[in-house]
């Protein structure tokens, strides 16, 4: 049986469950929940009208939020090159290497959060496949973590870029903002992600698409929001 602390209760009975809020009602309905002790993340979650068993429906991508996430990532990179090694470094990577760093991976080391490749080191990247892909942080083209640009990736992601992924149940979820964020700010990230989700709508895929959005607190009740807005 789950216990819910007083907090919990009373955060919930300010949320109708079955109501849809307008965006900008929504988002302040989070910041009127009773507060914890940490800046809690403010994290969407979004239903798509896909069929994810279908390969030529899978919807997954990257999203540079207009006001960031509120948090630093952690992010190494892949790269032979000395000269975008050096600018790779500029940029804010934690680690730059090539063979060196396939292999400290390769042996256990995954204390980052983004890897970044140059297209010419996916070779012996694609090796790691077994380590890094359960944790998400194989890199992709499609998630823009495989490009010409190794400096540019690098520092969208350690400035907070966000990946996004539909499960096997054809949802996605991100952070989008810190709880500390002015409301319009906060508003401004989930319109920019769900912009980026549309641009990333597979072309098999038929009827309604972005079904149902919610959002939430770390510690907070999802607030269903209205599409339209």
């Amino acid at each position: 049986m789950v216990i819910m602390s007083k907090r919990s209760r009373a955060n919930r009975a300010k949320v109708d469950r079955l109501a849809v809020y307008p965006l900008a009602e929504g988002v302040s309905m989070l910041k009127a929940s009773a507060a914890v002790k940490f800046d809690e993340t403010v994290e969407i979650a979004v239903n798509l009208g896909i069929d994810p068993k279908k390969s030529d429906q899978a919807v997954r991508g990257a999203v540079s939020l207009p006001h960031g996430t509120g948090r630093s990532r952690r992010v190494i990179a892949f790269v032979k090159d000395p000269e975008k090694q050096e600018a790779a470094r500029a940029a804010g990577a934690a680690e730059v290497g090539a063979d060196e760093l396939v292999k400290k991976v390769a042996d256990g080391w995954t204390d980052f959060d983004v890897a970044v490749a140059a297209p010419d080191m996916m070779g012996q990247v694609g090796k790691l496949g077994k380590v890094l892909g359960p944790q998400g942080k194989m890199p992709t083209p499609k998630s823009g973590t495989v490009t010409p640009d190794v400096a540019k990736a690098v520092a969208e992601f350690a400035a907070g870029k966000v990946e996004f992924r539909a499960d096997a149940g054809g949802t996605v979820h991100a952070p989008v903002a810190k709880r500390s964020f002015p409301d319009e700010k906060i508003a401004d990230n989930v319109r920019a992600f769900v912009a980026a989700l549309n641009a990333h709508k597979p072309p098999t895929a038929k009827g309604n698409y972005i079904l149902k959005v919610f959002i939430s607190t770390t510690m907070g009740p999802g607030v269903a929001v209205d599409t339209a807005s």
